[in-house]
């Protein structure tokens, strides 16, 4: 049987950077990274070892409005 595995969605205002703060510091690797207008990221996926987490660019449409900035969530844990 294969591991199960969660995968977050994370969201962030500057999401070109968080990328590669999250490559150098954590040695993530770019899997996909599909860019938007206006230097957006629609959509990454992030590996390290068999691992993944999903990322964007915070912005205001209906999907935006169901995920928080990491700045934006005021200390609260998600």
């Amino acid at each position: 049987m294969p591991p199960n595995h969660i995968i977050p969605g994370l969201s962030y205002n500057d999401a070109p950077a968080a990328i590669e703060w999250l490559c150098d510091v954590f040695g993530f690797e770019k899997k996909l990274v599909v860019p938007g207008e206006d230097g957006l990221i629609l959509h990454a996926q992030l590996v390290i070892g068999t691992s993944m987490i999903m990322l964007g660019s915070h912005r205001v449409d209906p999907i935006g409005k169901l995920f928080c900035s990491p700045k934006d969530i005021d200390q609260k844990n998600t």
